[in-house]
Order: C-alpha cells, then sequence, then structure tokens
C-alpha cells in the first residue's frame, strides 16, 4: 500500500462515463483536486441537470455542483466523441442481474463501443463497474481494441479500479476511502495509480485487474453473508422469545473476534444483492461450487416471506386479514437517509400485499415520487403519502421498511394502531401492548 497526495496541477482532463451515485461523486471529486471532468451520460436529463448546477441525487447538494461548473473543471454531455480530447476515461455504469439472475454487463460493453472509435493512444481505461473476475482484461478488452485497432498495455492502459460509495454516511468522503487498483499491466496499474493518487489520499495497488474485482466481490460476500447470519438468527431467537437486537448489543462490547451486523427486512442497494451472484456464476466456469454464499443468498432472499407472515399475525392479532386492510409502507430507498430505491426489499412488499389483497401505499421523504426503471415500471408515478395524523391513522398497519432518521416514530406510534418494525426503531418508545411486531 502506498499513499499519494492530491496534485494541485490542472493540467489534466479526464472523462467519467455514467453520472450516477457512483460517478457523480467520483467526478466531484476529481473536480474538487484540480482535475478538468468530462462527464457522460446517455441520460440527457441528467446531463442538463449538471450543467445548470442542479442535483438529482438528495446527498448531494446543488452548491457543490455549482461550485465545480462555475469552475469550468465540471461540464456534462452526451456526446461520446469527446472522449479523444482526454487523457483518461473512468467508466460507472450498472451492472445489474438479468431476469435468470445472471450477471448483465451489456451497459459496460456498450459503453466500451462507445468510446472505443474515439480512443487515442497513450489513453487510460478505467473500468469501476462491480463484476466477475476477467471482466476488464476478457471481454472489456476485446471491445475495445475490436473498435479501436489498439492494443491494450501496449497502445492504451486499462485497469481496474472498485467503486466504493457509502451513500447516507456523513463520514464518508471520496477523498478519503483508500482505492484499489489493479491494471492489464504493472505499468497499467501504475497509470491508474497516479491518476487517481490526485483525488484520493490512498492507493492500494493490487497485482492485476482480476485482483481487484475479486476485491470487491469479497467486500460485499463478506456483508451478504453476515447479514444472511444475523437474519438466520433473528428467526431462531424469535422462536425462542429472545431480542436479537439486545443480544447484539451486548455481543458487540467485546473488543476483540466480533463485528456487529443488524438483521432487515431483505437486501437492497446495487452491490449486496447482486454482487455475489457475479461469483456465483464464474465459479461455474472453473467448477467451483459456491454453497456458502448461495446458502446466504437464500436466506436474505427468503426474509420478505417472514416479513409477510409477522404482517399477516399482527394482522390476526386484531382479527384482521390481509386481505382488505389498509397497509403502509414507511421508506422505499433501500437504506436510510438517501433516495436509491435499487433493489429495494419494499417493493417485495408492495407487490405481495397488493396481490395478497390490501390496499398498499408508501411514505419515504426521499421518493416524494416513485421513478420509471425497468424493473418497477407498474409503480412508477405513484406518490408518497403526506406525513400527516389522518394520513396515519387511515391505515390499518405500518410497516417500518427502511428507518429514515426524518421520521418522527414516536408521532407513529401516536397515532398508528398496529406497527411491524423491521428495524428496531421503536425500541425504547411508549407503546401500548400488542401495538409494535418485531420483524
Amino acid at each position: 500500500m502506498n499513499t499519494a497526495s492530491p496534485s494541485t496541477n490542472g493540467s489534466e482532463r479526464i472523462a467519467i462515463v455514467g453520472l450516477g451515485y457512483v460517478g457523480l461523486p467520483l467526478s466531484l471529486q476529481f473536480a474538487r483536486s484540480g482535475v478538468t471532468v468530462l462527464g457522460l451520460d446517455i441520460d440527457d436529463k441528467k446531463v442538463t441537470a449538471l450543467n445548470a448546477a442542479q442535483s438529482y441525487i438528495h446527498h448531494i447538494p446543488a452548491t457543490a455542483i455549482a461550485a465545480q461548473i462555475s469552475s469550468g473543471r465540471l461540464v456534462a454531455s452526451t456526446d461520446f466523441s469527446r472522449v479523444r480530447t482526454v487523457q483518461a476515461v473512468i467508466i460507472c455504469v450498472p451492472t445489474p442481474l438479468n431476469k435468470n439472475r445472471e450477471p448483465d454487463i451489456s451497459y459496460i460493453l456498450k459503453t466500451g463501443e462507445a468510446i472505443a472509435p474515439h480512443l487515442q493512444r497513450g489513453q487510460l481505461v478505467v473500468l469501476e463497474s462491480t463484476t466477475y473476475p476477467g471482466t476488464t482484461e476478457e471481454d472489456l478488452r476485446r471491445v475495445l481494441e475490436k473498435s479501436s485497432g489498439l492494443k491494450a498495455g501496449a497502445d492504451f492502459h486499462l485497469a481496474f479500479s472498485p467503486e466504493r460509495e457509502d451513500p447516507g454516511n456523513p463520514d464518508s468522503f471520496v477523498a478519503e476511502i483508500p482505492k484499489v487498483v489493479g491494471g492489464f499491466t504493472p505499468a497499467c496499474r501504475d497509470r491508474a495509480a497516479a491518476l487517481y493518487g490526485r483525488a484520493i489520499k490512498t492507493i492500494v495497488p493490487v497485482s492485476s485487474c482480476r485482483a481487484a474485482e475479486a476485491t470487491k466481490l469479497l467486500e460485499n460476500i463478506f456483508r451478504s453473508v453476515n447479514i444472511a447470519l444475523v437474519n438466520e438468527l433473528k428467526m431462531v431467537y424469535g422462536a425462542m422469545d429472545i431480542d436479537v437486537w439486545e443480544v447484539i448489543n451486548a455481543a458487540k462490547t467485546k473488543p476483540f473476534g466480533y463485528m456487529p451486523f443488524y438483521p432487515g427486512p431483505g437486501l437492497g442497494g446495487h452491490c449486496i444483492p447482486i454482487d455475489p451472484f457475479y461469483l456465483t456464476w464464474k465459479a461455474r466456469e472453473y467448477g467451483q461450487s459456491t454453497r456458502f454464499i448461495e446458502l446466504a443468498g437464500e436466506v436474505n432472499t427468503a426474509m420478505p416471506d417472514w416479513v409477510m407472515q409477522r404482517v399477516a399475525e399482527a394482522l390476526n392479532s386484531r382479527r384482521q386479514a390481509i386481505n382488505g386492510a389498509r397497509i403502509l409502507i414507511l421508506g422505499l430507498a433501500y437504506k436510510p437517509n438517501v433516495d436509491d430505491d435499487r433493489e429495494s426489499p419494499s417493493y417485495i412488499f408492495l407487490q405481495k400485499l397488493k396481490e395478497r389483497g390490501a390496499e398498499v401505499a408508501y411514505h419515504d421523504p426521499y421518493v416524494p415520487v416513485i421513478r420509471p426503471t425497468r424493473e418497477h415500471a407498474h409503480w412508477a408515478g405513484t406518490q408518497s403519502v403526506p406525513w400527516t395524523k389522518a394520513s396515519i391513522r387511515s391505515f390499518d398497519l405500518v410497516l417500518i421498511s427502511t428507518a429514515h432518521a426524518q421520521v418522527n416514530y414516536a408521532e407513529l406510534l401516536e397515532w398508528s394502531p398496529l406497527v411491524v418494525d423491521t428495524r428496531n426503531v421503536t425500541a425504547g418508545l411508549t407503546a401500548a401492548p400488542g401495538q409494535v411486531w418485531k420483524a
């Protein structure tokens, strides 16, 4: 590991492809560090918003964007031919799973096809999108070389550096998060490390793109497996009438050999529910089984059904059924204090409750209206119900799916007759007997 200080020399010009939750913060950090950034995206609404110094991500203030736009160090465009004017291109595009739960690297390959005709000798291309080992030096390299006529490692540099973002964490700063960098050749790695050293304090070089790709998968598989463990213990301890949250809080007082993980209603976000399956899919190519990872996936995937069971039990205690009940999902984002709803288990609850005959709605101060996506197109345009006494009292049950700090949970217990809490946010608050059910 080596530590590099950001340079104040502003002569370098880079392009960052994909201006979402990863690409935009990275663009701002490079611009703050004196690097001129060309932000590229196929979404002209994002491009228009950025050039007008407007933010479309809740935790990124418009003032931060305005400072870099006005300085001339950040400009956005949909014109991919402009990559010929930069020294480096960083790719930050989505890598979802397809309907068969297999890796979909089409966004990476399409980006490679878009930039390859404009690739110049001596340029650096870095992939940041989470993927399986081999994507950079096999799949992306093949696309870049085919259309450009150039050779990676000889005519241009190629590297992988996994994104590390923690949206909603006020103590998380792009510049402070160590950056793992692996290259197609040692020279490729060194070139990428030098670039990132301009904007990020600590650079962690590894031996190859594959090692860097595997590092990201390990980080997220570690979380997935440990979350599955506490989710399973939640059900086991619940059957024993033991509060798993009390047990976790006691266990984390141990100053060594233990790290707390917390149960929830299911996995959400762009990483933890998806990334482990990139490795399980690739492992089959090598004749390797990933039983531990797949078991964790099964446990986490089953959590929404367990929560639904608790919802049914809570309603049954009031001589009600899900069919015909008015149910409010509290929190649509996948984690607290962000507007990112990708892979959120709340969508599973919306769908399952609707299918079982409930009249279902949601409240989320960060997601006032559901945006069109290919996964949840039929929910697009649905609006968050207002946070008022009359509104909350109109529901038979409130299911807490995401624990936003902005929500007044004392008011919730005052207004709602029945609450199912998957996040333990009602602990310590005054509730009537049988009003709050843990899930």
